[in-house]
């Protein structure tokens, strides 16, 4: 980052005397007012509840403009990354700044492919769960589990053990989802096949058993695939400032990236697209696409406490560039499982298309985001409704994995400790327990 041209002065009202504050500039986006000292120098503390205009830390990793609809990966738009590129190719970019050559590209599918398989004794962590668990709960647990399986690789500050944790992570995440939804139905696990891409292996991993041979569908492993990329990293969202802070006690990888996995199962973030399709579900139990109407009713009535899910964004006040790329992925899937007539993808389609056109939602860029159609997607392959904040999780992996590298490489990282405003009681006196 670079000073820039001009300095915040901070006058106060009250006669104490104004301070000028530092102004920075990055390569894009707005630029940032640098109040490090302010309360060294006014006993002072910012106030920003869910950090709306704070930036915690510099990334060169991904930018997002959610006024352009802009996804950058390292300044690659989204859309090419989608188009041109497969997911571990994605992963290297992020990983390391670069999209791989030819030989890059081979030896690093390689060494993810040969990381794919878990310690066996996972699967018996595993079998203390109950089996009606959700994915979720026991991926929080396989996941920082992997730290006790893998305790040769946990210091954080150890660029060779960040490098093979950030391998081993990215390979077994498909292994462990599979293995947790294998569990909760209560099938045999099926291992890793290293002649599969990493989209393939995970639909074997997922839908395989022993008793057949499994062909996987190259349209559903795309599919798959494009979800992975479009969920790869989404900047300093709710999970990945997690794993940043985690990371910045300097705990082990896999114990960060645990808590990301806790973070992103909250339906305001990685459960959406879970929270979206129970939504499709509600409103087909009460009739169907002759019900939306209604719905729509209930959605702008504010006293009916009923919420549209999967449509509208935090940040992107524009159509979310994911979107577009996974609603094609959608008619694809649909088209290829001949689910075009299913009742609950019509209804999604008629919600789609209410949404588009009613000025209510166009009025205020309620568009349908990526949790939308990735949902419906993952419903098409097979996969169930509680495993996709799961999938989400696999993919986002390598973002969490880019972004904790990142900071422990940068000069000015910190524990991170957030101040606060208290409203508490003042100082008050014990009294003895008879008078209370």
């Amino acid at each position: 980052m670079k000073l820039a041209d001009n300095k915040a002065t901070l006058s106060f009202s009250n006669g104490s005397p104004s301070i000028d504050l530092p102004v920075y500039q990055g390569n894009v986006g707005p630029d940032v007012v640098d109040i490090r000292k302010l309360y060294g120098q006014t006993g002072l503390f910012t106030y920003d509840p869910g950090f709306m205009s704070t930036a915690a830390c510099q990334s060169s990793i991904t930018y997002i403009d959610g006024d352009k609809g802009e996804l950058l990966y390292r300044g690659y738009p989204i859309e090419q990354l989608a188009t041109n590129c497969d997911y571990l190719e994605t992963c290297h970019l992020l990983l390391h700044g670069e999209l791989p050559n030819a030989t890059q590209k081979r030896d690093f599918t390689k060494l993810v492919t040969n990381h794919t398989m878990v310690n066996e004794q996972m699967q018996f962590f595993l079998r203390g769960f109950r089996r009606d668990a959700h994915p979720m709960a026991i991926m929080t647990g396989l996941v920082g589990a992997l730290s006790a399986f893998y305790h040769d690789s946990t210091d954080i500050n150890n660029p060779q053990h960040r490098e093979i944790s950030a391998i081993r992570l990215i390979a077994k995440m498909p292994t462990l989802v599979a293995m947790a939804y294998k569990y909760t139905v209560g099938q045999p696990y099926m291992y890793p096949k290293n002649d599969l891409s990493y989209a393939g292996n995970f639909l074997h991993m997922m839908f395989a058993t022993p008793c057949e041979e499994y062909i996987v569908n190259p349209v559903l492993e795309r599919a798959l695939d494009r979800i992975f990329i479009l969920h790869a990293d989404h900047e300093q969202n709710a999970s990945t400032s997690t794993v940043r802070l985690c990371g910045s006690s300097g705990t082990n990888p896999f114990a960060a990236i645990a808590a990301g996995v806790a973070c992103l199962w909250g339906p305001a973030h990685g459960g959406a697209n879970e929270a979206a399709l129970n939504m499709l579900g509600d409103i087909q139990k009460q009739g169907g696409v002759e019900k939306i109407g209604e719905f729509i009713k209930q959605v702008k009535d504010k006293n009916s406490g009923v919420k549209l899910m999967g449509f509208g964004h935090r940040v992107y006040k524009n159509y979310d560039p994911r979107a577009k790329l996974m609603q094609e992925t959608c008619k694809e899937v649909l088209h290829e499982m001949g689910l075009e007539n299913d009742p609950l993808f019509k209804l999604a389609m008629a919600l789609e298309k209410i949404a588009l056109e009613d000025d209510y939602f166009v009025s205020r860029k309620l568009y349908p985001n990526v949790d939308f159609y990735s949902g419906i997607v993952q419903r098409a392959i097979g996969i169930p409704v509680p495993l996709f904040t799961a999938v989400f999780a696999l993919a986002r992996t390598v973002g969490w994995i880019a972004q904790l590298n990142e900071m422990i490489g940068d000069p000015e990282y910190k524990i991170g400790r957030p101040r606060q405003l208290f409203t508490g009681s003042t100082n008050r006196q014990v009294p003895p327990l008879a008078q209370r």
